[in-house]
């Protein structure tokens, strides 16, 4: 079982900068295609509290990483 944690938090490690990359991306495809001002500020809200909630993922990753969730 403690393997498979380590193997989750290689996954959970690569998954955080893979989200905030698609998230970016979609947001500045749906301000270019609806540059309203209610759309950009929308969008802003998404990237600004997703953005840290993938830090925290890949933070919880390094640290199953490493071994910090094992049981002994």
């Amino acid at each position: 079982m403690n393997q498979l944690k380590k193997w989750a938090g290689i996954i959970w490690i690569l998954l955080g900068p893979v989200a905030i990359y698609y998230l970016i991306k979609t947001a500045l495809r749906q301000t270019a295609a609806h540059p309203s001002l209610d759309t950009k500020i929308q969008w802003g809200v998404f990237v600004v509290v997703f953005i840290p909630i993938a830090i925290g993922l890949m933070i919880f990753g390094y640290y199953a990483w490493k071994g910090e969730y094992e049981k002994e």
